[in-house]
């Protein structure tokens, strides 16, 4: 019986709900540093903070044998890196950041609400076209109307899709979907992330309005 009870507890400790709660607290803590980096770090500093967040993020994807969700989050750390960097250098990264969000695709597109889909449409509005970068505003619109399929009512997708139509011209239905962004249900636990985005969304708002 002795026996039989550590073998139900071995199982149990390495049973995909362990796994998948353990990697949820990982990945929490990948996105309150995030959170850290994009929104509460001077600007000459990020470039430094999100290098080590880069690395973080690997850990988990390898410790997590490449969950969609782990790549995700390290394609975001990524493409974080690339925006602090800047210039040519940082292409190899974003690239990198496309590259892992394809493949968390493929695995299951509904992870993190679709998340996937999200980030891959601001990458493909945010890099430069043909012939520096792949950059593609017609695959980012795909992209980030994909997102708003799976996750109609979340901040990040309707701020995403209203930031691209701000660059695009299209003023008043960016005014709409920066609106329902702004309503976008509060994420439990994210409230660092929430507080930053909406000041995000506040601005591109402001320069929306100001171009009707």
């Amino acid at each position: 019986m002795k026996n039989m009870m550590l073998l139900l507890s071995f199982i149990a400790l390495s049973s995909p709900v362990f796994a998948d709660e353990k990697l949820d607290v990982e990945i929490a803590k990948i996105q309150h540093e995030w959170a850290k980096a994009n929104y509460q770090t001077a600007k000459d500093a990020q470039e430094d903070a999100f290098k080590a967040l880069i690395e973080q993020a690997h850990q988990v994807t390898t410790s997590s044998a490449n969950a969609p969700e782990a790549m995700i989050w390290e394609a975001i750390s990524l493409s974080g890196y690339a925006k602090a960097k800047g210039g040519i250098g940082a292409l190899k990264y974003a690239e990198k950041s496309r590259d892992l969000l394809i493949a968390a695709e493929k695995v299951n597109p509904q992870a993190l609400q679709g998340s996937a889909y999200t980030s891959l449409g601001s990458l493909y509005y945010k890099v430069p076209g043909w012939p520096i970068g792949f950059g593609d505003k017609k695959k980012a619109r795909a992209y980030l109307e994909k997102a708003l399929q799976v996750n109609p009512t979340g901040i990040d997708p309707n701020y995403f899709y209203a930031d691209f139509l701000n660059g695009q011209g299209e003023y008043a239905k960016a005014i709409e979907y920066y609106k329902k962004a702004l309503a976008a249900p509060a994420r439990a636990g994210r409230e660092d992330a929430d507080s930053g985005r909406k000041k995000d969304i506040e601005d591109g708002m402001r320069i929306a309005e100001g171009k009707m």
